[in-house]
């Protein structure tokens, strides 16, 4: 008994303190608003646009509880959320829009890097944050960069002026380009192709074409994963003319699950009954995931942009809508 008594006081003198069930710890200020938050984002109460505009709020003055989890809790929620959204959508429909797209994404797409390039030269700005800024504007945000990153070689400054340039035009995007296209009177295919193209992240495109519509949400998701697929030869060619060997290249496979989900909704009638319940999930957790962007828009992240690199962001953001905008009224 005594020897036993002896070895748990051991125990709990090298670890430090005893560790307390789950139950029994204390849960922070910081913490319950966060849960809270979450709860209503969860909820229909809470629009995408709210959801991010609450979640930078709370970066800024409360801070995020579990920022060092936040990046691949949005990685995989985006994902499995666009997922979700297949099981809503008719594969026919969803290829016409991929297909009326195609020459705006690759127009788009070269446009993009070229002019980025070009500017990053007159502005002087770095050479790898220039052209991760390019990328993630040219593609599809955040995850253009994290996928572009290690094939560059580029640096942790490096990524997060990146980052925090798309992220902050990601958040005006949300809020404008809907009024903007009710504004003009922008038809739901054109809306659709219009953010896809212009809106930098998956997660904002989803937010601003489904506040706009379901059928601009069809059009501007399609549209926008298949945009993604560009990641594959540009990570290639960013390789080629950065000359880096043996990096690693991110294949976005989520895509691929997200046309496995439409074609069951499509050639599968049972699913019917049922797909509503995943495609409402599934804007719930694009709800949750634009929070968890706002939350991991911290202040230091905010304050590492300089205006050089926030300066090229805007204009070549400004460049690619206003063109986008041009094309998909003349064309569309």
């Amino acid at each position: 008994m005594e020897l036993c008594g002896m070895k748990e006081v051991n125990v709990i003198a090298n670890t430090g303190k005893e560790r307390k069930p789950l139950l029994d710890r204390s849960i922070t200020t910081r913490e319950l608003i966060f849960l809270l938050a979450v709860v209503f984002c969860l909820s229909p109460l809470i629009s995408p646009p709210v959801a991010l505009f609450m979640g930078i709020i709370i970066a800024q003055f409360v801070g995020h509880p579990y920022l060092h989890l936040n990046h691949r809790a949005t990685h995989i929620l985006l994902q499995v959320s666009v997922v979700g959204l297949g099981f809503g959508m008719n594969i026919h429909s969803a290829v016409n829009a991929g297909r009326e797209g195609l020459i705006f994404t690759v127009a788009s797409i070269i446009g993009t890097l070229l002019i980025g390039w070009w500017m990053g030269r007159i502005f002087k700005i770095e050479r790898r944050t220039a052209y991760l800024i390019s990328a993630g504007t040219a593609i599809c945000g955040g995850s253009a960069i994290a996928a572009v990153s290690p094939v560059i070689r580029a640096e942790e400054k490096q990524i997060s002026v990146a980052l925090g340039t798309v992220f902050m035009l990601n958040a005006i995007a949300l809020f404008v380009f809907p009024v903007i296209g009710r504004v003009l009177g922008l038809s739901q295919a054109q809306f659709g192709v219009w953010s896809a193209i212009a809106i930098h992240d998956t997660s904002s495109v989803v937010g601003a074409a489904g506040k706009y519509g379901a059928e601009a949400l069809e059009v501007a998701t399609t549209v926008k994963l298949a945009r993604a697929l560009w990641i594959i030869p540009v990570a290639f060619l960013s390789a080629f003319f950065f000359r880096t060997k043996g990096a690693r290249i991110k294949i976005p496979y989520f895509i691929g699950l997200f046309v496995l989900a439409m074609a069951v909704n499509t050639y599968i009638p049972f699913v019917h009954s049922y797909s509503h319940y995943a495609v409402s999930v599934a804007k719930s957790g694009l709800t949750l995931t634009l929070f968890l962007i706002g939350c991991g828009m911290s202040r230091k992240l905010l304050l590492s942009v300089g205006v050089k690199p926030l300066l090229q962001g805007i204009l070549l953001w400004l460049i690619i809508s206003a063109a986008g905008l041009w094309a998909v009224i003349s064309f569309l």
